[in-house]
């Protein structure tokens, strides 16, 4: 017997998500209340210059209350193609626009509690091209070497979950032996 919904109320709306609840009945006909946070998804770029450096950005982050060191990253339009987000958001995230543009994985942010899916890019031929960021974001380019780049996600200085995860996808086509 497959998992059943049996009501789905939804208990908040904001700029960013939704949050609805859901009435859920399991196998074994136990009922429960699952708060889940509607998203639209949203894109990272891992930007490699041809210098062999990641560019990076530094931002606030107000759940986590201190700044985090990310890969540019931002959320779909509705309707908007991964693709053409991620073009918009590195252009708009590091002043940099990317010649080429592949796609290296994608994967759910929080399925427990989250319908986000992350696409993941690396974006190379870069070339200054920048577009006005949003108001709410206050950023710092950072220029990192590789090597550099997986250190600091081996050491755990680099905290942000879906840049180790670019990092991780992205290996095979950025380290070269």
């Amino acid at each position: 017997m497959p998992i059943e919904v049996l009501n789905q109320t939804t208990i908040y709306r904001g700029r960013a998500f939704n949050v609805r609840r859901d009435e859920v009945r399991f196998q074994n006909q136990n009922t429960v209340n699952l708060d889940i946070i509607e998203h639209v998804g949203a894109v990272t770029i891992l930007p490699l210059d041809s210098d062999g450096l990641i560019l990076f950005i530094r931002q606030y982050r107000h759940a986590a209350g201190k700044e985090l060191l990310e890969l540019p990253a931002g959320t779909l339009s509705p309707d908007e193609l991964p693709e053409h987000c991620a073009l918009r958001e590195i252009r708009e995230e590091t002043g940099f626009a990317a010649g080429k543009l592949v796609k290296i994985g994608e994967f759910y942010l929080a399925p427990g509690y989250s319908t986000e899916y992350m696409h993941l890019f690396l974006a190379t031929d870069l070339h200054p091209d920048p577009l006005p960021g949003d108001e709410d974001e206050f950023i710092t380019l950072e220029r990192i070497p590789i090597g550099q780049a997986y250190q600091l996600a081996l050491n755990g200085e680099l905290q942000d979950g879906k840049s180790l995860a670019a990092l991780l996808l992205a290996q095979h086509l950025i380290i070269t032996t």
